[in-house]
């Protein structure tokens, strides 16, 4: 019993001791690790209405693509993690297959991913593509219209780009805003949504 009380008192006196001289002690919550490490900001989801955020980004050629470019038309802009995997050859196959028939009810498509040009340039080669693709590597667009932050991932959270779609009106405001979409049926349904005929 007294060596019960002797511990309990030594924890209590040890509680209780003023920090060691020196560097003081943070109070509690304080995260000097936060401080070192800030937790990156996650970007706000566009809603329809939204005033679609400007963007020029370089094209599989080097070549700038502006978002004002095509102002009087409406823009599909569509956020895909990679270039060259298999679900976003998948969905950017759907598009250029449906880029006919888009175009023909007033849309353009622009693809961005954080790619690199020389990379976007293999996908398109390799795989016939006819999409617009834009690279966006430091993920400014990404975030600015709400396709990167955390998402899961095989059961774990992530934070990575969010397979996103993001339809432009022809005067630069969002007209949908689907976040999260699947790569397989996308195209389809997005294309059954805007009521386009074959």
């Amino acid at each position: 019993m007294i060596a019960v009380i002797v511990v309990i008192r030594s924890l209590v006196d040890s509680l209780s001791a003023p920090p060691p001289k020196g560097r003081p002690t943070p109070p509690l919550g304080s995260g000097r690790v936060r401080e070192r490490f800030p937790r990156r900001a996650m970007s706000e989801r566009l809603q329809p209405g939204d005033t679609a955020p400007a963007f020029t980004l370089p094209d599989a050629d080097g070549n700038e693509v502006s978002l004002a470019d095509h102002l009087g038309r409406k823009v599909i802009v569509y956020f895909y993690p990679a270039a060259l995997t298999p679900g976003c050859t998948k969905q950017a196959c759907d598009f250029t297959d449906n880029l006919e028939l888009l175009a023909g009810a007033g849309y353009d498509v622009i693809g961005v991913s954080p790619d690199k040009p020389e990379k976007l340039a293999k996908f398109r080669e390799k795989e016939d593509l006819k999409v617009t693709l834009v690279g966006d590597p430091e993920k400014k667009v990404l975030e600015a219209y709400g396709a990167f932050g955390e998402k899961k991932l095989y059961g774990k959270t992530v934070t990575g780009v969010i397979r996103s779609t993001v339809v432009v009106d022809e005067e630069g405001k969002v007209e949908r805003a689907l976040y999260n979409v699947k790569a397989t049926g996308h195209v389809a349904k997005i294309i059954r949504d805007l009521g386009v005929e074959a």
